[in-house]
């Protein structure tokens, strides 16, 4: 059995949950990291022993070097996987500049200095770096415009550090789901998204595609059609997209709007 260890963040999440168990019924060693130390301790116990658990904020530096520290402790990190993120779909005039600052620290700014901080366990172990984005990342949609910023961000960050790390065996990965059946969509998101169509996957099948992309040779995987070809079309005739969005609109925007 692989006894290697997965640093994983937003553990206790949707997402975050079905990766924990996908990679303890594989053998990895984890490390589960979130804010809610009961939810974590449930999730260790469904992990078969494969589990350590780390509760705390991963927004405060002192956090972030602790939990580098323990895990260097246990025998360093072969597989970091930055899950944690959070969501606010509104109108961007009336979105808070707390707001702001909260969603980038920990979709954006949290996560990269995460794989700086872990660089050098996963360099001596030749491991993995792999980022949860969104398909939010290539396309920009309407009243969610400070997720797409961070997700736009993480997936150019990830990007980068792949190129500049081509030469060395350490693999950075980017995972873009679609819409996903957790907690971070509001009734209000789940409504919208029923009304024009929209799949949302289960967490499950996210898990299975980043088992999926970890396994291949690929540097990056979108997960759902018609997300991932519109991921694709977006950075080449963005126009297409645009007027695609555009007629969506009304009905978007009559959820946000009183």
């Amino acid at each position: 059995m692989n006894k290697s260890i997965c640093v994983l963040t937003g553990a206790t999440g949707g997402i975050g949950h079905a990766i924990a168990l996908q990679l303890a019924q594989q053998g990895w060693r984890l490390v589960l990291v979130g804010r809610d130390e009961a939810a974590l301790k449930r999730l260790q116990g469904e992990c078969n022993d494969q589990a350590e658990i780390f509760q705390g904020d991963l927004s405060e530096a002192n956090v972030r070097d602790e939990l580098a520290l323990f895990t260097q402790q246990l025998g360093g990190a072969q597989l970091l996987i930055n899950n944690a993120g959070i969501n606010v779909m509104q109108a961007f005039s009336e979105i808070t500049e707390q707001q702001i600052d909260q969603l980038i620290a920990i979709n954006l700014t949290v996560p990269i200095k995460l794989c700086q901080l872990f660089l050098p366990q996963i360099t001596a172990k030749n491991g993995t770096i792999v980022n949860i984005g969104s398909s939010f990342g290539s396309i920009g949609y309407p009243y969610q415009t400070l997720y797409c910023a961070s997700k736009f961000g993480l997936r150019g960050m990830t990007e980068a550090l792949s190129r500049e790390l081509s030469h060395s065996k350490v693999r950075v990965l980017y995972l873009a789901p679609r819409a996903t059946d957790t907690a971070i969509n509001s009734p209000q998101i789940r409504a919208m998204n029923k009304a024009l169509g929209n799949t949302m996957d289960s967490p499950e099948q996210v898990a299975k595609a980043l088992i999926i992309l970890m396994n291949s040779t690929k540097k990056r995987r979108f997960i759902g059609f018609p997300e991932g070809f519109f991921a694709r079309i977006n950075g080449v005739f963005p126009s297409i997209v645009d007027n695609a969005i555009e007629k969506q609109l009304p009905k978007i925007k009559s959820f946000f709007t009183n």
